[in-house]
């Protein structure tokens, strides 16, 4: 059923020569520099595509670990100064991979247990096959390196037996049972030490496999069935801090951008501001862009109340506008499934979030598109980088543009392929209700 979508709460001044842009990346434990280089390069690339000024000015780095850039755009007959900060949560992220091969078979067997024993896994395939692939990527492929480690253990166990049972031994008697006892250590303890250097191997390399660090991944959020950690608790109420500030500064758009896991992380830090009444009517525009995201891989699980009671709450909530923007090539996001929707929570009155393709297959140019096509995790980063055919999603006009987003996608019918079918079966909201 189509739904109307208004503007923010800023849309009666929609023009923003002020933004304040608060960026959560997703589960990734590599230093947020990492998302400046990427914005520089790919909005240089991107004003020279689409015709307007983009200047970026790196910041010393601040108490308590911020880290930003600041930005001036001039574009669309504006001129806007931007600061971005990202919200820096990975340190959690590199504290939760396990370093050990035995532990992180270990999360295997549990992250498999909690997705199929809970039935998540195949109601996440009636959403979408890609990102379930890649969620069994990790399981088929760490099994996979076990099942080569162990072969290739015991045909080197079985040649280097095979020599041992030449070495002469004592009397005619015990030959046979001193025989069998050689042959037996040479090959397992020959099996235990190839096999572990095979795995070693492969763990060294995973930087182009990923099979490791996707598999930390999902376990992370299976781990506690869908709930947060408490250390993540903790740092979200921070974020909380950090944005209720901004919301009381002199800037005309507070723009909150959640990319892949950082989208849910998102949801539930908007909910807690907008419950705690620290949104002050009169103040900055509050945006909020998710991207690429996936929630459905947290809120299907049975422990995900928090997150299924916060998705409900926002997306009633007139504080606030909610684009959410993936798109069918990226094989790693729950593409136009509405979070809301498939999660089993939306309310009948609802009003977020207004679901948009960023249409990979029309805004990359053929050629680039082939060269992408089959780099999934680049295509999960394309939503942060130039389009070198745009259409009306262009990350850098939204971050560095005159308007707010609710006065950009005004009036913009959401996608006619979204995916709204509510297909989760745990859709309660508190313990208690489960």
């Amino acid at each position: 059923m189509s739904k109307t979508h208004s503007t923010d709460a800023g849309s009666a001044a929609p023009r923003v020569a002020r933004r304040h842009v608060f960026y959560i990346p997703g589960y990734d434990p590599i230093h947020p520099r990492r998302y400046r280089e990427l914005y520089r390069k790919e909005g240089a690339d991107q004003a020279a595509i689409s015709g307007y000024e983009l200047s970026l000015a790196a910041r010393p780095a601040e108490a308590g670990g911020r880290y930003g850039w600041s930005v001036t755009g001039e574009m669309e007959g504006g001129r806007v100064a931007a600061r971005i900060d990202v919200l820096v949560w990975s340190d959690i992220v590199r504290r939760s991979m396990s370093h050990t091969i035995p532990a992180t078979y270990l999360q295997l067997v549990r992250t498999a247990w909690a997705y199929i024993g809970s039935g998540a896994l195949w109601r996440l395939m009636r959403l979408r096959k890609g990102p379930v692939i890649a969620a069994l990527y990790p399981v088929g492929f760490l099994l996979l390196q076990l099942a080569l480690a162990l072969l290739l253990g015991h045909w080197a166990g079985r040649g280097l037996a095979l020599l041992a049972a030449q070495v002469p031994l004592g009397a005619e008697g015990t030959i046979l049972a001193a025989r069998m006892m050689l042959e037996s250590a040479v090959h397992l303890v020959t099996l235990c030490v190839v096999a572990w250097a095979v795995l070693r191997w492969f763990k060294a390399r995973d930087g182009k496999f990923f099979a490791y660090y996707l598999m930390h991944d999902y376990a992370y959020s299976a781990r506690h069935g869908g709930a947060n950690p408490p250390a993540l608790e903790a740092r979200m109420a921070e974020f909380g801090k950090e944005i209720a500030a901004a919301l009381t500064g002199d800037v005309d758009e507070v723009l909150i951008v959640g990319h892949s896991s950082g989208a849910h992380l998102a949801v539930s830090i908007l909910a807690d501001l907008i419950r705690a009444g620290r949104v002050p009517e009169h103040g900055p525009a509050l945006s909020f862009l998710s991207l690429g995201q996936v929630v459905p891989m947290v809120s299907f699980l049975p422990g995900a109340h928090r997150l299924r009671a916060d998705l409900a709450y926002l997306s009633t909530s007139r504080a606030l506008t909610w684009v959410d923007v993936t798109a069918p090539g990226d094989g790693c996001a729950f593409a136009l499934c509405d979070p809301v929707a498939v999660s089993g929570v939306a309310p009948p009155r609802r009003r977020w979030p207004l679901v948009l393709s960023a249409a990979f297959t029309q805004t990359l140019s053929p050629m680039r598109w082939r060269e992408l096509r089959w780099k999934f995790f680049r295509l999960h980063f394309q939503y942060l980088c130039a389009f070198d055919r745009p259409g009306d999603y262009d990350y850098f006009r939204i971050t560095a543009g005159p308007l707010t987003l609710g006065a950009r996608y005004a009036g913009r019918a959401p996608s006619a392929s979204r995916i709204e079918t509510p297909v989760n079966k745990f859709t309660s909201q508190s313990p208690a209700a489960a």
